[in-house]
Order: structure tokens, then sequence, then C-alpha cells
């Protein structure tokens, strides 16, 4: 079963809760652009996707608020190349 994947807008962040140990992807956010600075994964729960459900649900965000991205976190950087389908969102 994926993750539930929560975005706080107030605090620029996307969250889930897996095993009772959260995992988050942290943004900032200006004139559009969404930049991606943080996403952490305790390795208790890691391995099972976690980081990416985040960073997918922060592209899906991005698109539905016709937001650019800035992958500035090295996590989401890696993503990005390996997912070309998002690349129209980079900034």
């Amino acid at each position: 079963m994926p993750p539930v994947i929560q975005h706080d807008r107030t605090a620029h962040r996307f969250h889930t809760r897996v095993d009772g140990i959260e995992g988050v992807l942290d943004y900032t956010l200006g004139a559009g652009v969404m930049t991606i600075t943080h996403t952490a994964v305790p390795s208790a729960i890691g391995g099972r996707g976690i980081a990416a459900a985040l960073t997918r649900a922060a592209m899906a965000a991005a698109r539905a608020e016709a937001w650019k991205v800035v992958p500035a976190c090295s996590y989401a950087a890696r993503w990005m190349q390996r997912h070309p389908e998002y690349h129209d969102l980079l900034a």
C-alpha cells in the first residue's frame, strides 16, 4: 500500500508517517518556483519508495499550481533525471 502523503502548505512540506516514523520533503516557494531543499526518509523506513512518493506528490502539486521546480536537494535532482515525464516542470 503506498504511503499517504500530506501537504502542509504553510510549512512548505510534504510528509508521511510509516510505522510511526516521519518522512519529509521540504521546499521554498517564490515567484511561482518550488525549490525542493530537503528530502529525508530515515533508514528505518527506507527502501520502500517513500522518498519517491514524496517527490511525486510535490511534482503533482507543482503541475496543479503551474509552478516550475528547482530540485536543489540531491535526491530530488536524481529523481528528476530518472523521470523525464516531469522535465517540463524544471525551472
